[in-house]
């Protein structure tokens, strides 16, 4: 078979599961909905790997192919194709995406054994991945917004998957209205690039790009900018970014597919495959570096201190998005999503671990009430510490060959750029603190009573169901959690998952060894080898890329050490760090203040506009001066007809006279 009948079979496997489960949802018994969406899911990566041996056969100058089922929307001056782009980007992405995405399905089946809502998610889960995979094979602007938009439908569908959960439900329409400000403007940006180029195909658009626009043309700045704010909101980069902690209220999977290989990494995805506008406008792709590097720097602070245990994970996904953000937009596209990658292997990791340390908690996430784990959850307590390794980019785990891609590539632009990759070190040190920050506060210290049962007695804890976000008591009907918890020491789904991420997130830096074996690098440059305007792509000397490796192994150990030092050899040390610097923490803890400005400058007008229109202007004007004074003008009108109406014949004939003598006065007005 050909690679664009492989793409179309990419995308055909998870839409028939999410068919298949959402028709016959009630009569699939079991858990035979999990294993059917996780077996979709696992056939739409096998085929991404027959699209990938078939690409390889071909020279890599032509390694791009197009294929079009029918015309998807065709009216006066364009004609949108159903036309998917199979190139080097998009099998890249479609492994990514569907591999993890299946070892998540997996995990997922042990996970939500007892939830009465199993086949519905399983259902969302594929509908989740088959909106993913369409925005990454997409070929022209307009499918690309579908799978824009149906990636953001799905999301809210999965983070408000607990819909008695006042909370869940907030998160859901939270990331919804804020992925809908991207959805708008990534509409208005392909307008505009339409309106110069005539063409919405990518190959057409960037084909005539350089013919259109010149260097930093005023259009196309605008464009970007708003492609920028599209990439932004899917990819929780400031200021769109706070949707993105509070999407944990969905399931702890959930929080796996969307932080991991999908959702998030859609706004890196857009950047990657309009680098050739992004470079043709280089003001718009330095303010885009900026932004990705300031959001590391914001994320990695407010991590330090979340107690939330999936909410402080969330921040340093953020973080970790600044990174491949800065990475694209200085046209190290490579490096960007080679992260990409890493990143997948590891977060994936660590939420999996998330999940299997609530489930021994009976659905508690705080920190503060965590600890002892380690001999307790053997098998947990090293898969996450392995993930926790490749997000603080310790020496030779995955982590720590492709952060410093980014940074060395950063470097390598020089001048101001040198002063963001400096920064991202900086964010580097702060993050292989919060990394570990994490694993010895949960399988250190004191033994928990969870922990000490689990540890001595060999039992799971069990607790009356309780929302954890507010503490507030809950049932387990639809709808709710179910009442059963797991931890991967006995769901062998959930270790094999965890297993083999852990794998990934050890060996997967041999994909970027450090320009001496780089078989990624070598696949995607020719996507990215036809730049406009004669950009150039960094590439770090091995001397920048040795040291660069060299600093960063270095900042990664001190970063470990004095979080052993904090949490571990003078364990008190961090009370007295909150009662020292009181207002710094409140600062961290109320996450800069962005909700709290949010809520000030938008939500509360627009709330009292709201109830302004609904009690003064509908109620009022509308109900009460419009409906209301026409209706009682009206009744008033009919009660003096029908007061007229007295039966007498004598009053009949006054009215008759009046109407004459009314008549006769007017002829003799208009003849005078």
């Amino acid at each position: 078979m050909s690679a664009t009948t492989y793409g179309w079979l990419i995308l055909a496997f998870p839409l028939a599961g999410t068919i298949a489960i959402a028709i016959g949802f009630k009569l699939w018994p079991g858990r035979s909905a999990g294993w059917i969406a996780s077996a979709m899911i696992g056939l739409s990566f096998l085929a991404a790997l027959g699209a990938l041996f078939d690409m390889l056969d071909h020279d890599p100058e032509g390694r791009a192919f197009t294929s079009s089922l029918f015309s998807y929307a065709k009216t006066a001056g364009f004609d949108a194709q159903m036309g998917i782009l199979v190139d080097q980007l998009s099998v890249f992405m479609c492994l990514v995406v569907s591999g993890v995405s299946f070892l998540i399905h997996l995990y997922s089946i042990s996970y939500m054994t007892s939830d009465k809502g199993f086949n519905r998610y399983f259902a969302y889960l594929n509908f989740f991945v088959f909106s993913m995979l369409l925005l990454v094979l997409a070929g022209n602007f307009v499918l690309l917004i579908v799978g824009w938009a149906f990636v953001g439908a799905a999301s809210y569908l999965l983070i408000s998957f607990w819909y008695r959960r006042k909370t869940a439900v907030q998160a859901g329409i939270k990331a919804f209205v804020i992925n809908v400000i991207g959805d708008i403007a990534l509409v208005i940006a392909a307008f505009l690039l339409f309106s110069k180029t005539g063409a919405l195909e990518f190959q057409a658009v960037f084909e005539g790009a350089e013919d259109v626009f010149v260097k930093n043309d005023g259009t196309l700045i605008a464009a970007c900018l708003l492609l920028l704010v599209g990439a932004s909101a899917k990819s929780a980069q400031l200021p769109l970014h706070t949707w993105l902690p509070d999407a944990m209220e969905g399931p702890t999977p959930v929080s796996s597919l969307i932080h991991a290989a999908t959702m998030v990494t859609a706004g890196v995805y857009l950047i990657a495959r309009t680098h050739i506008l992004f470079e043709l406008a280089p003001t718009a792709s330095d303010i885009a570096a900026i932004v990705g590097t300031a959001t590391l720097v914001f994320a990695a602070t407010v991590a330090l201190v979340m107690t939330d245990l999936k909410r402080a994970i969330a921040y340093s996904t953020i973080s970790q998005i600044g990174y491949m953000i800065l990475g694209v937009s200085v046209f190290a596209y490579s490096a960007g999503l080679f992260h990409l990658m890493t990143h997948a292997f590891f977060k994936a990791l660590l939420f999996m671990g998330a999940g299997s340390i609530i489930g021994a908690m009976a659905g508690e996430q705080s920190l503060d009430k965590m600890g002892g784990f380690r001999k307790a959850m053997p098998f947990t307590f090293v898969t996450f510490t392995i993930g926790a390794l490749a997000l603080a980019a310790f020496p030779l785990f995955s982590g720590f060959f492709s952060k410093d891609d980014i940074l060395g590539s950063t470097i390598t632009r020089g001048g101001g750029f040198i002063v963001l990759a400096v920064v991202g070190y900086l964010a580097a040190f702060v993050t292989a603190i919060y990394a570990f920050r994490l694993v010895f506060r949960v399988f250190w210290g004191e033994r928990v009573p969870e922990a000490a049962e689990l540890e001595d007695e060999g039992k799971l804890a069990h607790a009356e169901p309780f929302n954890p976000a507010n503490n507030e008591a809950e049932d387990t009907e639809v709808g709710f959690p179910g009442p059963e918890h797991h931890i991967a020491e006995r769901e062998w789904p959930m270790k094999i998952a965890m297993g083999t991420l852990a794998f990934g997130a050890v060996f997967g830096g041999v994909f970027g060894f450090a320009n001496l074996f780089d078989p990624l690098d070598k696949f995607l440059e020719p996507a990215f080898e036809e730049t406009a305007g004669g950009a150039h792509i960094p590439h770090p000397s091995d001397a920048t890329e040795y040291s660069g490796l060299t600093i960063g192994g270095v900042i990664s150990i001190t970063g470990i050490a004095i979080a052993w030092f904090v949490y571990i050899r003078r364990a008190g040390l961090s009370g007295a760090l909150v009662r020292r610097f009181p207002r710094v923490h409140e600062f961290l803890v109320n996450k800069w203040y962005f909700d709290e400005l949010y809520d000030a400058a938008f939500v509360r007008p627009l709330v009292a506009a709201g109830r302004f229109g609904r009690t003064v202007v509908e109620s009022k004007l509308v109900q009460g001066g419009l409906v209301g004074g026409t209706s009682a003008l009206v009744r008033e009108g009919s009660a003096f007809a029908r007061s007229l109406q007295t039966g007498y014949l004598r009053a009949y004939a006054l009215l008759v006279l009046a109407g004459l003598v009314g008549l006769a006065g007017y002829f003799l007005i208009v003849s005078s």
